[in-house]
């Protein structure tokens, strides 16, 4: 379901409403007379949902966080905040870029339209930026042919399954952050889908290596050996950016996770 597109058509439908009331309509109702249900709802309505439309458009929005992918960074149940306009302005609904600002950096916790499907959302981090050469063999990250290095920084404990995965500390560009690699899964990395600029990615029996193309990224989720991201579907391109994620406002199964995230 297009959102967007839903508040964009009640914005249209609600200012009609409000417009023909405000320049005909109420000139030629008695002065005494009360205004008809559609004015009063139209009149209403028009401003709020126009306010709703322009905050969610152009400043921020909110998502909720429906998988473990990003687990221990973001948990299920967690809504973020996203920044609209970090990445550049984009018309609504259209999603097209106006005006340029900065570029997605490495480390970036982003919000984008899910390559093989842009009717979703997604989150995950970003990895590789354009012309970047990402490689992820035997669970080892290594970018432009250095390796990232992760410190051992305890288990975590998943709730919903009462097992424990070991958690390392890793830092992408400015960002440090943690990530979880079970050392009991298998290192097998296949694409799940046919994706453009496919021949940029060598798969082999460990891993994968990748060339990022101009004007795409190469995401991947902290829970490494539970999220399905780059490695298996593909490059992000920047039409697809929706925002960067900077803030956990609620998680109604826990409360301490307000701000946990920033």
């Amino acid at each position: 379901m297009n959102f967007a597109l839903i508040l964009f058509l009640f914005v249209i439908a609600t200012g009609v409403l409000w417009a023909i009331n405000h320049f005909w309509a109420r000139k030629k109702r008695p002065a005494d007379a009360h205004d008809p249900w559609w004015v009063e709802y139209g009149g209403s309505f028009f401003p709020v949902i126009l306010a709703v439309f322009l905050l969610r458009s152009f400043l921020v929005e909110p998502f909720k966080i429906p998988s473990g992918s990003m687990i221990p960074t973001l948990l299920v149940g967690d809504f973020i905040l996203v920044n609209k306009f970090t990445y550049g302005i984009r018309l609504p609904v259209l999603n097209k870029k106006i005006v340029e600002l900065k570029s997605p950096e490495r480390g970036d916790v982003v919000v984008f339209r899910y390559p093989p499907d842009t009717s979703l959302d997604y989150i995950k981090r970003v990895v590789g930026l354009p012309g970047d050469k990402v490689e992820y063999h035997d669970k080892k990250l290594l970018i432009n042919g250095k390796q990232v290095i992760h410190e051992a920084a305890g288990d975590y404990l998943d709730p919903a399954r009462l097992y424990y995965t070991p958690k390392f500390k890793e830092q992408l560009g400015q960002v440090p952050h943690n990530i979880l690699l079970d050392a009991e899964s298998l290192n097998t990395v296949r694409p799940i889908v046919s994706f453009p600029h496919e021949d940029q990615c060598h798969y082999n029996y460990d891993g994968v290596t990748c060339q990022v193309p101009a004007g795409h990224y190469f995401v991947m989720g902290d829970n490494r050996d539970n999220s399905q991201d780059s490695r298996y579907w593909g490059f992000v391109p920047d039409a697809n950016l929706v925002g960067k994620a900077f803030f956990i406002w609620f998680n109604f199964s826990d409360l301490k996770r307000i701000g946990a995230f920033h």
